[in-house]
C-alpha cells in the first residue's frame, strides 16, 4: 500500500497483492478492507492492462465526441429508456437515481453493454435491457474493436478485483465467482464539453449519485479535475487522477452484500471555478461491473453481528439495476 504523490488518496497495488503469500497477503487484504470501510474509493495500480489498449480507446472516444452532433445522434437509442447508444447533453440527471430533482447533467456519453448473450437466456427483461443490442457508431474507424478490447480487459480486471475483495472480507478467494458467470456489466465513455460560461447554480457536470453495481473502474483524463466524493465527515473531497492507475469505487450492490461494512460512496463531477480550469473539457471511461442478471444479492453472514438482522432484503442484480437506471432518464 502506498500513497499517491498527487494526494493522500489510497493506491492499492493489485499485482503485489496477487503475488503475496501468507501473512503479507493477509495484511494487504486487511488494508483493502480498511480502505473500503472508510471511503469506498481507491486507486488500483499493478493492474496489468496494456497501455495501448487504454490509449487506443481514449483516442477513439475523443474522436467520436468530436464528430458533428447529427453524426453522433445516428447512434442514439431508439427510444427513451433504451440502455445503450449515444446520449447527448440534457437527457440524463444522475441525482434523480436518489430521488433528488435536479437539472440535467452537463455531459454526453456513449454506452454499451455485454458483448455476448449467454446461451439459454430467456428472461424477457434481461434480453430487452442488459442484453439488448449495442448500437455502434459509424465512426471513427476502429472504434468498435478498441471498445471491445478495453471492455474485455476491464471484465478481466473486475474479476481479479472481486477476488481481492473476497479475501478482504475474509472469504475464500473465489467466493464471488458463481455470481459472475455472465456479468451484465456496462461501459460508458463520458465527455464533459468545454463550457464558455459558468452554468446556472445547481447544474453540475454529473449530479451527486452512487453507482449501482458491485464496483466501478474509472479512467479519467490525466490532470482532469472535478470528481468529488462525500467523506464520512459529510464534506466533499476532490479525487484526482493517479498516474498509471484506475480509480475504483464501491457500488450499491457491494454495500448491500456487506451490510454497509463497505460504503457505496456518494460522488459527483462539479464545475471547478474557471480560473482553475473548471470549464475545460473532461473525458472519462467508466466500466460498471454488475453480477449476473439472476444473481441474488443477500447480506453476507460474516457482515452481520450475532443476533442482528441485516439492513437489506435480498435483491436480484438485474431487476435492481434496471429500476435504478430508469430513474435517471429525463
Amino acid at each position: 500500500m502506498s500513497t499517491a504523490a498527487q494526494s493522500d488518496f489510497a493506491v492499492f497495488n493489485l499485482a503485489a497483492f496477487e503475488a503475496a503469500t501468507g501473512a503479507n497477503r493477509a495484511s494487504l487484504a486487511r488494508e483493502l478492507d480498511r480502505i473500503c470501510r472508510e471511503t469506498g474509493f481507491l486507486a488500483i495500480s499493478g493492474h496489468g492492462i496494456a497501455p495501448e489498449v487504454i490509449a487506443n480507446l481514449s483516442a477513439k472516444a475523443r474522436a467520436f465526441f468530436d464528430l458533428a452532433p447529427e453524426v453522433k445522434h445516428r447512434a442514439a437509442p431508439p427510444y427513451a429508456g433504451y440502455p445503450y447508444g449515444y446520449l447527448g447533453p440534457g437527457v440524463e440527471a444522475l441525482a434523480k437515481s436518489r430521488g433528488v430533482d435536479s437539472p440535467p447533467d452537463l455531459k454526453e456519453s456513449f454506452n454499451a453493454g455485454p458483448l455476448t448473450t449467454p446461451p439459454g437466456m430467456t428472461d424477457k427483461d434481461a434480453l430487452s435491457f442488459c442484453f439488448a443490442d449495442n448500437i455502434w457508431p459509424e465512426g471513427p474507424e476502429g472504434f468498435r474493436p478498441a471498445w471491445e478490447a478495453y471492455f474485455t480487459a476491464m471484465a478481466d480486471l473486475a474479476k481479479r478485483i472481486m477476488r481481492a475483495f473476497a479475501e478482504a472480507l475474509e472469504l475464500e478467494t473465489h467466493f464471488f465467482d458463481p455470481f459472475l458467470k455472465n456479468p451484465i456489466s456496462a461501459m460508458r465513455a463520458l465527455n464533459y464539453p468545454e463550457l464558455d460560461r459558468a452554468p446556472p447554480e445547481g447544474q453540475l457536470r454529473a449530479g451527486a449519485h452512487t453507482d449501482y453495481g458491485s464496483l466501478t473502474i474509472l479512467l479519467p483524463d490525466a490532470g482532469s479535475r472535478g470528481l468529488e466524493i462525500m467523506t464520512p465527515e459529510g464534506t466533499w473531497r476532490e479525487i484526482p487522477p493517479v498516474d498509471g492507475a484506475f480509480v475504483i469505487n464501491i457500488g450499491d450492490l457491494m454495500a448491500r452484500w456487506t451490510n454497509d461494512r463497505w460504503v457505496s460512496t456518494l460522488h459527483r463531477v462539479v464545475n471547478v471555478p474557471p480560473e482553475q480550469g473548471g470549464l475545460n473539457r473532461r473525458q472519462s471511461i467508466a466500466f460498471f461491473h454488475q453480477p449476473d442478471w439472476h444473481a441474488e444479492i443477500s447480506t453476507l453472514p460474516s457482515c452481520v453481528g450475532a443476533g442482528d438482522a441485516g439492513k437489506y432484503e435480498p435483491v436480484l442484480s438485474g431487476p435492481y439495476l434496471m429500476g435504478k437506471f430508469r430513474k435517471t432518464v429525463m
